[in-house]
């Protein structure tokens, strides 16, 4: 078996994606504890780590959600283990209660905090500035410019978290996590690791009550101070080319971007460039220093004006009246890129420049790619859930529904034909906006959830639900893995990060202990779906507090088995002669494996796509959709096998 990528030796030059340089770095600083819940950007951070943890005697764990991850991670940290924990930026929204006590607390050995920003929201609800966390629980933020520079950062931010004994943010974005760089290897991974440590009683540090709080307020302050005036030196800050009149201060990857602006511009000699890997807390003396000889200064940084309000705090500070821009060139919403800063910069080096494109070199692209809005895989569960729950809806005479929605892949089913998601705002917030409605408007409520989901933050709103009366329906689409982010396991799964055997935790199990009664349907059987669904329905409207859990295998983990179990999947066809063109196959599933060829009547099946999942056959009132192959005879287990 070839070498894992993470566990070449010292010495080696590697292609890491910006997510496995962190993890690499982590495993070079010492690690002996990781914990994750996964989400893009940031996955890949613990997906690595976890195909290593058993070779380098590290433990491991995809938690239920980002604040246990937090809490795993950190309370190794506070016996004397290094670790790490990884979440997306809406994560650390989840984990911000256990962040802001464990910045009184501290931590007795490295602990890093990787939050993975999303700017441009590619695969996120928002696109929050991270940084701000920092200022708010005076904890440091680490920003690398570049994937090589995570891994060297990520080092640093565990001695760091050392020195003052307190947690450290590493601040990732999109283009960090997922760019891909080669690494020089400066450290070698050791497999032999201390990793038991020990828990020293101290009451005053780790029990909160407000006498002991305001102790560690003092010492979390001291050691903030601390660092703005001590670590204002390489790697966290660096001054290029001082002693100019002009200054551009850049954090982050925005540095990336100034850099190869100045080099089209031909003003690397022309301006001093205050590099910044710590925006938070921006240390004091490199400052005053760029200040002695500036004229005016640009701050260029993604998002929000984190830098920007630093440096003109220093600089007022300290009398200085130079003209300080920022936000109000620099756009403050979504990605940056050289295309976005190239004129800012120029004008602010007073350079005439023309387009970009011009001074970069013209790329012509000679295949224009089509938009196309993202849409649910053939033959995804969902899919089949939707339409079951639809029909069912009509039979049992529910009118008028409102889908309270979450985050996954079933979002999708905002769109037509399903219609399924009338909101959708956070992880875990379909039930509890579900119950909110229904004290509210009289309308009948379904909130749909994922497993993952359900098990990460929909269950303390079921639990509500039930406790304070609501009238909803919860629907949780099973689809046994962690789908959207890449098929991590849950405790659904009865599997472990690391792929041991778990214990399994049945989603319809936890509703009956809550006092639902709850209907388990496999939507692979359409007809049988909804006939027990609509009976469910009918409870529903009799006052019974009812849940659904639609259980059917994700369809790529299901073609994923089949290849590898070498199971023939059935495969449809369309029979022309029998088709009369009604096109309720193509409108009622909307599947990407069925297509209309321009000036065609009928529809037809795209073999290659089809994953034999059979709901367009099932509701063809013409019998017109048939297989057209041999499958094996067990294939059907597949969709329902975790």
């Amino acid at each position: 078996m070839p070498e894992h990528v993470l566990l070449k030796p010292k010495g080696s030059r590697v292609l890491l994606l910006g997510n496995e340089a962190i993890a690499r770095g982590a495993l070079e600083a010492g690690i002996c504890v990781a914990a994750a819940y996964p989400g893009t950007p940031s996955t890949e951070i613990l997906e690595v780590l976890s195909e290593v943890a058993d070779s380098c005697g590290i433990y491991v764990e995809w938690s239920v959600n980002e604040k246990v991850a937090f809490e795993t991670a950190y309370a190794a940290a506070i016996t004397g283990v290094r670790s790490l924990t990884a979440m997306k930026h809406v994560g650390l929204n989840v984990a911000s209660d256990i962040l802001m006590s464990s910045a009184y607390s501290g931590v007795e050995e490295g602990f890093v905090v990787v939050s993975a920003d999303d700017p441009s929201m590619h695969s996120s609800q928002n696109e929050q500035d991270n940084r701000w966390y920092g200022l708010i629980a005076h904890l440091p933020v680490i920003e690398p410019s570049n994937a090589r520079e995570a891994y060297k950062l990520v080092k640093e931010a565990f001695e760091l978290s050392t020195r003052y004994k307190v947690p450290v943010i590493l601040r990732s974005t999109t283009r960090i996590s997922h760019t891909r760089m080669p690494v020089e290897l400066e450290g070698d991974v050791f497999f032999e690791r201390k990793c038991k440590g020990v828990f020293k009683q101290d009451p005053e540090r780790w029990i909160l009550v407000p006498g002991h709080a305001r102790k560690c307020k003092v010492r979390l302050m001291d050691a903030w101070r601390k660092i703005i005036t001590n670590e204002g030196r390489e790697p966290f800050i660096k001054i290029i080319n001082p002693g100019q009149k002009k200054v551009i201060v850049a954090s982050g990857l925005a540095y990336s971007y100034v850099r190869e602006v100045l080099e089209l511009l031909g003003a690397l000699d022309k301006v001093t460039v205050l590099k910044v890997n710590m925006p938070v807390p921006l240390p004091r003396e490199p400052v005053m220093e760029v200040l002695k000889y500036a004229e005016e200064v640009l701050v260029v940084e993604e998002l929000d004006p984190i830098v920007e309000m630093q440096f003109k705090d220093i600089a007022l500070s300290i009398g200085t009246s130079i003209r300080i821009r920022g936000k109000e060139t620099i756009p403050e919403n979504y990605e940056l890129s050289l295309e976005r800063i190239y004129k800012p910069v120029a004008e602010f080096l007073g350079v005439k420049a023309g387009n970009i494109e011009d001074a970069a070199g013209t790329v012509k692209i000679e295949l224009q790619i089509p938009p196309r809005p993202p849409i649910l895989c053939a033959g995804c569960p969902h899919r089949n859930t939707y339409y079951v729950i639809k029909v069912a809806a009509n039979k049992a005479g529910l009118r008028n529904i409102v889908y309270t929605g979450d985050i996954g892949c079933y979002t999708l089913g905002y769109q037509k034909p399903f219609e399924t998601q009338s909101t959708c705002f956070e992880m875990g917030g379909s039930i509890g906006i579900a119950h909110g409605l229904a004290k509210t408007i009289d309308n009948p409520i379904i909130a749909v959830i994922g497993d993952s989901t359900f098990f990460h933050a929909g269950m303390p709103p079921a639990l509500n639900a039930v406790y304070n009366d609501s009238n909803i329906i919860i629907l949780v689409l099973d689809n046994m893995t962690t789908a959207m982010t890449g098929h991590q396991p849950h405790p659904g799964t009865g599997k472990s990060a690391t792929g041991k055997v778990a214990v399994r935790i049945m989603p319809e199990k936890v509703l009956e202990s809550l006092g639902y009664e709850v209907y388990v349907v496999n939507p692979l059987k359409v007809r049988e779906s909804i006939d027990a669904v609509t009976k469910a329905f009918w409870r529903y409207k009799q006052g019974v507090k009812i849940a659904l859990v639609s259980r059917m295998a994700c369809s790529l983990e299901v073609l994923r088995k089949a290849r590898r179990s070498g199971v023939v999947l059935p495969v449809y066809a369309v029979l022309e002669d029998k088709c009369n063109g009604c096109m309720a196959c193509v409108k009622l599933t909307a599947c990407p494996a069925l297509i209309v060829e321009p000036g065609a009547k009928k529809p037809r099946i795209l073999g290659e796509l089809c994953t034999g999942c059979g709901l367009c056959a099932s509701l063809c009132p013409f019998k017109a959709i048939v297989i057209k192959n041999a499958p094996s005879e067990n294939w059907e287990r597949l969709w329902w096998e975790p």
